[in-house]
Parts: structure tokens; C-alpha cells; sequence
């Protein structure tokens, strides 16, 4: 019975001068692994590709502000006059006095020329949201037959205690 059959190893040698043995199968793949130019290949294809990796994460998060960056806030005359039908707007103004109306959703905010529709059946509304109260609206901008509404998705009103009357003395 013959034993198992070994091809004869070969001696290597790498670009350091160390000496290795190996069979004549692995030869060409030791010398491969062994190849100082192949490592640092390997180690600046790593650092390329972590770069990359950062960079692009980097640019994501930058878009990611430049989309969500919140539009500034404009006056009722200053939204009326640059009017976009579909544009994101961020206004503050004062709610005419008797113009809140709960079954349809609506206000009327008022500047000091012109007044806005305020649509707030879908949006977050804070507490405090009454007649001539300063309030600050969020949402896109439709032209209907009526005029112009905003679609508002945020209503904050400013702190009530500001508008409160001060006892009078007698």
C-alpha cells in the first residue's frame, strides 16, 4: 500500500529575504500573499474605502439638513406677496377676532394689509389658540377659488400670559 502522494516542496523566497516552503500548488498564492505591494494595496483599497464610507454618511446627513431646514418666518403681507401655490411656509400673525371656526378648521390670521386662511384640520395645534392671539403657523400654501390658504401641519401660539390685562388700581 503506497501512502498518501505530497508533491515536493519548493523554497520561496519573499522581498524580505525570508525563506518559505511550500508546495508547487501554493507557490503562486503564497507568493501572492507574501507581496509587500499587495498588502499595501489592500491596506490603501481599506482606507479608500472607509473614506468613502465617511463621506458618503457625511454628505447624507448634510442633505438630510439642507431638506429638513425650516423655512423662515414671514408676516401674513410678506407670504401674500411672494405667494407660490404649493410652497412650505412658516408665518406669524394675529387671529382675527371672531374667525375661528371649529367646524370647518379654519381661522383667519391677519397682517397689516391682507389677511390668510388658516386650514388646521390636520395639524398639531398648541393650547391657548383664541381671538387676537399671536400665533405661528407651519404648512404648505394653496390657491383656492376663495383665496389663499395655508394648509398649516404646526400651530404654536405665543404665551398667554402676554396678553393677559393688568389689574387697574382705583
Amino acid at each position: 500500500m503506497r501512502g498518501p502522494r505530497f508533491s515536493k516542496p519548493t523554497q520561496l523566497s519573499s522581498s524580505k529575504g525570508l525563506r518559505l516552503f511550500g508546495t508547487s500548488s501554493t507557490d503562486w498564492l503564497q507568493r501572492r500573499l507574501l507581496s509587500p505591494h499587495l498588502q499595501r494595496k489592500n491596506m490603501l483599497t481599506r482606507r479608500v474605502k472607509l473614506l468613502m464610507v465617511g463621506a458618503a454618511i457625511t454628505l447624507g446627513l448634510f442633505a438630510t439638513l439642507l431638506v429638513d431646514a425650516p423655512a423662515p418666518t414671514m408676516t401674513v403681507d410678506e407670504v401674500l406677496a411672494e405667494a407660490i401655490d404649493g410652497r412650505d411656509v412658516a408665518v406669524r400673525g394675529e387671529v382675527l377676532d371672531g374667525s375661528i371656526d371649529n367646524a370647518t378648521s379654519t381661522f383667519v390670521l391677519e397682517g397689516t394689509s391682507s389677511t390668510l386662511t388658516i386650514s388646521f384640520l390636520d395639524a398639531s395645534v398648541s393650547n391657548g389658540l383664541g381671538d387676537n392671539r399671536t400665533v405661528y403657523a407651519e404648512g404648505t400654501l394653496m390657491q383656492t377659488s376663495d383665496g389663499w390658504v395655508l394648509e398649516a401641519t404646526t400651530i404654536k401660539t405665543s404665551c398667554p400670559s402676554k396678553y393677559e390685562e393688568e389689574g387697574t388700581t382705583d
